[in-house]
């Protein structure tokens, strides 16, 4: 056994594998390629003088040893990470931090959250994906994301979140089609403009229609906010949008609120992060997103 010959990159590999389920997550994780990944197994295998892992058809999986190792280097690596970041402070933090987030919580909170991110991490690089809440979800659980700002609430055995407020909705129009949609309440037959089945907006839409006097053949859908809004201040129909990504247009005129339409509650949003991640950088963020509030007094 050649344990002084074991680097702390061999047992950062090990625990990546683990946390991510596969060599290729891995290596995507860690920023080189899967054979380099399998050439770092061999040699903590050999240095070890026990197998880590053994073939299952076209997949790898744990011998007992290999978990050993896991369970017993998990700890100690946050330990060392911990006392790392103590002596450095954050200031001095590095590494690749993933956030993904929804596109109405990344136009309300995110500018500003990573601006001041920046200035207390200058060596963290981030990397940023704006995505469904689905999508967000699943992008945590399998490794490819270490914070998402989603939709809430949520609600998974492998994820720990808090809520970080809610965002306000609003029916806006351009002047002259809300002139027209109040002039002609018998019909409203104006296209009506709601995000797609899978949008926590979209099941604010279809309670205002059953609720009101709107046709539901009316109703269109788009898959993005800003192309809504840009549509309805073009006089293409109206909709139900987001208070703060529509806030400039409602400031200079270019779009109006509807009065009379049913009652929106606001989208509430949570900031999560996977409960088995121990890196203290991704702790010291998710920390600081946690503390975010959206609302009336918070919303960007």
């Amino acid at each position: 056994m050649s344990i002084n010959r074991i680097g702390l990159f061999h047992l950062e590999t090990l625990l990546w594998i683990d946390r991510l389920g596969t060599f290729a997550a891995a290596a995507e994780r860690l920023n080189t390629t899967q054979p380099a990944i399998s050439a770092r197994v061999r040699e903590l295998e050999s240095h070890l003088g026990a197998r880590l892992f053994r073939r299952e058809g076209r997949t790898m999986s744990f011998t007992p040893a290999g978990r050993q190792l896991v369970r017993d280097c998990g700890p100690l690596w946050s330990d060392l990470q911990s006392m790392l970041l103590r002596c450095g402070g954050l200031a001095e933090a590095s590494g690749v931090v993933r956030i993904g987030a929804g596109e109405i919580a990344a136009a309300s909170c995110l500018p500003d959250f990573v601006s001041q991110l920046k200035g207390a991490m200058p060596h963290v690089s981030l990397e940023l994906e704006i995505d469904l809440t689905a999508n967000l979800i699943q992008q945590l659980l399998v490794g490819r994301a270490d914070i998402s700002f989603a939709a809430g609430p949520i609600a998974h055995p492998a994820l720990q979140s808090r809520p970080i407020g809610g965002v306000s909705l609003v029916w806006l129009a351009s002047p002259a089609i809300a002139a027209s949609f109040h002039g002609d309440a018998g019909d409203r037959t104006i296209p009506i403009w709601s995000l797609a089945s899978h949008s926590p907006i979209y099941g604010r839409m279809r309670d205002a229609i059953a609720a009101s006097q709107i046709a539901r053949k009316s109703l269109n859908l788009c898959n993005n906010a800003r192309m809504m809004i840009d549509i309805a201040k073009a006089g293409g129909g109206i909709g139900i949008f987001p208070e703060p990504m529509a806030r400039a247009d409602l400031m200079s005129g270019a779009l109006v609120k509807l009065e009379g339409m049913p009652a929106l509650s606001p989208i509430e949003f949570h900031v999560a992060r996977r409960i088995s991640d121990n890196d203290p950088v991704i702790a010291a963020i998710f920390e600081q997103a946690s503390a975010l509030r959206l609302g009336p007094e918070g919303e960007a």
